[in-house]
């Protein structure tokens, strides 16, 4: 993430998504970093501005309609939030302003700048979408993240995607690495246990989205929604197994639905292993493997190893 920080989108910013005369009001959740501006009060521009989005996604009007998505309108809301690098921001606003949506799954359209880029300044722009995090619903959750990994099965593997986790700063893509054996492990008790259950994973890796349980967003009549993708290059149930792990430490999912959770998934106990221990290396990475946060985590690493 670069560091716009949690003030609001200017209005260089604003005008150049075409939301110029909008006043941007904080969106709840996305780490206090999310805005969204209205685009109504400024529809010329925003009709401009959507207009190569619209167009990419014309061939999803059938698939969206099918999913309950409907026709989005010119005048429409906008969520802007700070991009995470040029690389990861431009090439995923081009696969996402074109991926054909089905009535299992939707994603948010990128929002082009005028001059037609992905980002202005620090932001990006993503149309907004209906619907709420239910975290309590993660076979539903788990259920979209499979439609959605079907869906970009067969995109390559972008280049950025190829940089060693250890050659990075960001804690997460280098809690991945650790996860998969690229990088060594923080020394902790908790990682040993996990790391001795390592086993190979045969599963062959593709695109996922790594943080699927509170980026799914429901709303009745329509498709479950995914937001705010991280992409990861990993089998595909890895997700999954994110997604369950953290359904289990932290919103209160019984820990012996894990194994229901994964029905029919390859490895996935294995996967669990491997979710556990990005998340636990992410959270040393970023200080926060405390003694409250063990206490999250024993049962489920108990249920593993």
């Amino acid at each position: 993430m670069t560091g716009a920080g949690t003030a609001a989108p200017d209005a260089g910013v604003l005008r150049a998504f075409g939301v110029g005369e909008s006043t941007p009001v904080p969106l709840a959740g996305g780490r206090g970093l999310s805005w969204r501006a209205d685009a109504a009060a400024d529809a010329g521009a925003a009709a401009d501005a959507g207009a190569a989005a619209d167009a990419g996604a014309a061939a999803d009007a059938g698939a969206d309609a099918a999913a309950g998505v409907g026709t989005r309108a010119r005048t429409r809301a906008v969520v802007l939030r700070p991009h995470d690098g040029a690389d990861v921001t431009d090439w995923r606003a081009e696969l996402l302003s074109h991926l054909g949506h089905t009535p299992a799954f939707r994603t948010p359209r990128p929002v082009p700048t005028r001059d037609g880029g992905w980002r202005s300044g620090d932001w990006e722009a993503w149309e907004f979408v209906a619907g709420a995090a239910d975290e309590s619903r993660v076979t539903d959750v788990i259920r979209a993240g499979r439609a959605f990994h079907r869906a970009v099965a067969d995109v390559d593997r972008p280049d950025f995607l190829r940089v060693a986790g250890a050659d990075t700063d960001d804690p997460w893509r280098r809690a991945d690495g650790m996860a998969w054996g690229e990088e060594p492990l923080p020394a902790d008790p908790t990682l040993d246990r996990l790391a001795a259950a390592f086993r190979p994973v045969d599963a062959p890796a593709q695109l996922v989205h790594g943080d699927l349980l509170g980026n799914v967003l429901f709303a009745a009549g329509h498709a479950p929604a995914i937001i705010d993708w991280p992409p990861y290059w990993r089998p595909a149930g890895f997700g999954l197994a994110v997604a369950a792990a953290d359904a289990v430490c932290w919103h209160g999912v019984a820990v012996d639905r894990l194994d229901a959770l994964g029905a029919g998934e390859p490895e996935w106990r294995q996967l669990l292993v491997r979710a556990l221990v990005f998340r636990i290396a992410t959270l040393h990475l970023v200080g926060a493997w405390d003694a409250t946060t063990v206490a999250r985590h024993v049962a489920v690493v108990d249920a593993v190893t």
